[in-house]
C-alpha cells in the first residue's frame, strides 16, 4: 500500500489522519493499524466487529464472472462518466474485487484509488488488482475512514449508500456515480433460479437516501442482452446476495435444465450526483 494513499485515510477511533511507516499506519494519538500480509488495511471500528460481508466463495465467483467481461458495459459507462483529472483520487464504497475502480482509473499513472469494503475477502482481492489502489476494510454505515474532501470522485455500484459520509469525503466540486439495478435486470433468471428480485421501490429509495446531501445532475440506462453458459450463470448467482438464500444442490439442478446459452438482460441505471 502506497504511503501517499494512507494520508487520505483517518483513524476510526479518533478521526485523526494516518501516516504509514514500516507497514503500520499510525495517528498522532498513537492508535496503530498493521497492514495485513495480503496488503489491505483493516479500519473496521470496534462497533462493527462481527459484521459479515461477502464470503470467500462469493468473492471468488465475482472474480470469475467479472473477468469474463459480462458486466463490462457497466464499467465502460462509469469510465465515460468519470471525467477524471490526471491526479484525482477515486473512492469506491463497497468496492468488492476492485473491478470497477481499476477500470475507472484507466491508464492515468498519477490517478489513485481507495477501495472500501466490509469483507476482508474482497479486500484481499482489491489489494492485488492495481498498485494505485489502497484496499481498506471498513463499515459503510459508520463513519468512513477518510479525511474530509479527500475524493474527487466516488463510485457506488450495487452497494450501501451513507449519504452524509459520502458527502463529507467528497471534495466540494466532486461527483458521486451510483449504479442501481432496474426491474428488468436478470429478470429471465430471477424466478427460475430463486434469486432475490429488485425492489420495486428502489428508485424512490435511492432518491430519498441521497436527496438531503446530493443533487442528481445526470442519469442514463445501461442495458444489453447477455448470453451466458451454465458456468457463468452459476457464478452470477453465487456472487450476489442470492447466494445466501439458495440451496446449492438445487441451484445446480435448475441450471442444468436451462438452455445454453442462457439469455439474461443486464439493465442498470447510472446516476450522477453532486454534493450540495
Amino acid at each position: 500500500m502506497r504511503a501517499d494513499l494512507v494520508t487520505a485515510l483517518r483513524c476510526p477511533v479518533c478521526a485523526d489522519g494516518l501516516l504509514l511507516a514500516d507497514r503500520t499506519a499510525r495517528c498522532p494519538r498513537g492508535h496503530s493499524y498493521d497492514l495485513a500480509k495480503q496488503g489491505y488495511l483493516n479500519l473496521l471500528p470496534a462497533a462493527s466487529n462481527g459484521i459479515e460481508g461477502d464470503s470467500a466463495a462469493m468473492v471468488g465467483a465475482r472474480t470469475v464472472f467479472l473477468g469474463t467481461g459480462h458486466y463490462a458495459a457497466i464499467r465502460d459507462a462509469l469510465i465515460l462518466a468519470s471525467g477524471l483529472g490526471e491526479e484525482d483520487l477515486v473512492v469506491e464504497v463497497g468496492a468488492g474485487t476492485g473491478y470497477y475502480l481499476a477500470g475507472v482509473l484507466g491508464l492515468g499513472p498519477q490517478r489513485r484509488g481507495i477501495a472500501l469494503d466490509v469483507s476482508k475477502f474482497a479486500a484481499r482481492r482489491a489489494a492485488k488488482v492495481d498498485p494505485r489502489i489502497a484496499s481498506v476494510v471498513c463499515d459503510a454505515w459508520q463513519e468512513l475512514p477518510l479525511v474530509d474532501g479527500a475524493a474527487q470522485l466516488m463510485l457506488n455500484v450495487f452497494a450501501p449508500r451513507n449519504a452524509a459520509e459520502m458527502a463529507r469525503v467528497l471534495a466540494p466540486d466532486g461527483r458521486l456515480l451510483v449504479v442501481t439495478p432496474n426491474q428488468q435486470h436478470l429478470a429471465e433468471l430471477v424466478h427460475v433460479l430463486g434469486m432475490v428480485s429488485v425492489d420495486q421501490e428502489k428508485e424512490r429509495r435511492l432518491q430519498e437516501s441521497l436527496a438531503g446531501e446530493f443533487d442528481r445532475v445526470g442519469s442514463e440506462v445501461v442495458e444489453e442482452t447477455m448470453r451466458l453458459d451454465k458456468t457463468a450463470v452459476e457464478q452470477l448467482v453465487l456472487m450476489t446476495p442470492s447466494a445466501r438464500h439458495v440451496n446449492y444442490r438445487e441451484l445446480l439442478q435448475q441450471i442444468a435444465v436451462l438452455r445454453e446459452p442462457a439469455i439474461a438482460t443486464l439493465s442498470v441505471t447510472l446516476s450522477t450526483w453532486r454534493p450540495r
